[in-house]
């Protein structure tokens, strides 16, 4: 390797980095545009890619929408699995900010747009759809059971679920669904 080489990310590394590029640039895009209506040419300029570049790396625009929302959820699910795991906080401070990592970020109007869009294309998305749920689900239950016990915790989780649904749906803020949330999880866990 050449002292110019030095520094320099690998090819794969450049393409890893690219491709995670391409993929926060997707989701937004989607969500402005709708799926039907999002081209590869818009997802290219958002990327700030050329679109032979964009095919390179992903075939077809389900590819790209698939990988973008596998990604998505991926990121959260970590994030709730490391939130849930810090034993050394009040399980009702561990499971509020798992809900709001799971599903209060997408509040608000820019970032309900890509709710809308992911709910709008299950399709697409095939196993991950069904999964990434139960995953959260399994997540929460684990938390709950290693508090309260096994008897409840799945009752519990399901529970706190449906309410957070239901309250993603009224919420007009992030801060909103946050409150309301704190009081189920005091409800049924506090």
């Amino acid at each position: 390797m050449s002292s110019s080489d030095a520094g320099r990310p690998t090819p794969a590394a450049a393409d890893t980095s690219r491709r995670a590029a391409i993929l926060d640039a997707a989701l937004p895009t989607f969500a402005r545009f709708g799926y039907r209506k999002t081209s590869m040419e818009e997802v290219a300029r958002a990327a700030q890619i050329s679109r032979p570049g964009l095919y390179f790396l992903f075939s077809s625009k389900e590819e790209l929408f698939r990988a973008a929302v596998i990604r998505l959820l991926e990121r959260d699910l970590a994030a709730v699995d490391h939130v849930l795991a810090d034993a050394g906080r009040p399980l009702t401070k561990r499971l509020a900010e798992a809900f709001d990592q799971w599903a209060g970020r997408y509040i608000g109007p820019s970032a309900r747009d890509i709710t809308e869009v992911i709910e709008a294309n299950p399709g697409l998305l095939g196993e991950p759809a069904e999964t990434a749920p139960r995953r959260f689900e399994a997540l929460v239950t684990d938390a709950v059971a290693r508090e309260t016990g096994q008897e409840k915790a799945r009752a519990v989780a399901r529970t706190l679920i449906s309410a957070s649904i239901g309250l993603k749906h009224q919420a007009w803020s992030r801060e909103f669904f946050r409150e309301r949330l704190r009081v189920a999880i005091d409800l049924l866990v506090g």
